[in-house]
């Protein structure tokens, strides 16, 4: 079943609500695999649905404040540097958690890529063992041809080896493909994986 943006939400809903950070390795391993930019488009835009959320109304100064300040516009300018600085304090301290967050990514993207990495060990083992068994089923193929050459009285048994051999040789190839194939993708995404910080951190620029 192909990976969506609303399963990801879902997914990524379930572990934010368990008090844990929905980070893109916790979402690939939840989804059992599945494209890295896939996972990484949509989380980032769970990401900025929820930031929207969670960001504060902003109210405008009450009517009292215009009416009082001809009288004491001394106090009005005092309570608006205040102000100022308070908002100044504010988007420093936003601009904190944005680095904050930026790290979280960059680690993200490490510990995807540390998890792509090994599946890819793993698949490129799967590959050289396939690979040892389909030539050994070849080398068995060709001394089962041999001996039926050499002698004629187990010609049908040895014929009926040799077709099971060969049926086995053709699904070794065919799980090798697949391998292949699976080998192909990993690449790709371990590729993206290491391109993804320096990516965000300019973005955040």
């Amino acid at each position: 079943m192909a990976t969506t943006k609303e399963r990801i939400f879902e997914i990524a809903d379930d572990i934010d609500a368990t008090g844990q950070n929905p980070t893109l390795a916790a979402v690939r391993k939840a989804l059992g695999g599945g494209s890295f930019t896939t996972i990484s488009e949509a989380m980032t835009e769970w990401k900025a649905r929820k930031a929207a959320k969670e960001t504060p109304l902003r109210q405008p100064a009450p009517d009292a404040v215009g009416d009082r300040l001809t009288d004491f516009g001394t106090e009005i300018w005092s309570l608006a540097l205040n102000l100022a600085n308070a908002r100044l304090a504010a988007e420093r301290e936003s601009l904190d958690a944005a680095r904050v967050q930026l790290e979280a990514e960059k680690q993200e993207a490490a510990e995807l890529a540390d998890q792509v990495t090994g599946e890819l060990e793993a698949l490129q083992g799967k590959v050289a063992a396939l690979e040892a068994a389909e030539q050994a089923a070849r080398d068995e193929v060709i001394q089962l041809r041999e001996q039926l050459a050499q002698s004629g009285e187990r010609a049908a048994t040895a014929e009926a080896r040799v077709e099971e051999i060969e049926k086995r040789a053709g699904d070794l190839n065919a799980e090798l493909a697949r391998v292949n194939t699976q080998n192909t993708d990993l690449v790709k995404a371990l590729a993206a994986a290491a391109k993804r910080p320096e990516g965000t951190e300019d973005g955040k620029m």
